[in-house]
């Protein structure tokens, strides 16, 4: 799939999960070990780009998410 664009609709720091909205306001979770800096914490509204593929569930997620 294609680099998206969005911002960090929110990010629980103690479970290490969040949700990333994208511009046509699809939803996609992620995990900390999504985010490519290595840095395991993004704000919540943070600009982003990232990628999307399959997570452990078997529902799409945000993945290589990058700061933009």
């Amino acid at each position: 799939m294609p680099e998206r664009r969005g911002r960090v609709e929110h990010f629980d720091e103690r479970r290490g999960r969040g949700e990333i909205v994208d511009g046509d306001g699809t939803r996609y979770p992620f995990h900390c070990t999504r985010i490519a800096d290595g840095t395991r914490t993004i704000p919540t509204g943070a600009r982003v780009v990232f990628d999307v593929g399959p997570g452990p569930l078997g529902q799409w997620e945000a993945i290589e998410i990058r700061r933009a």
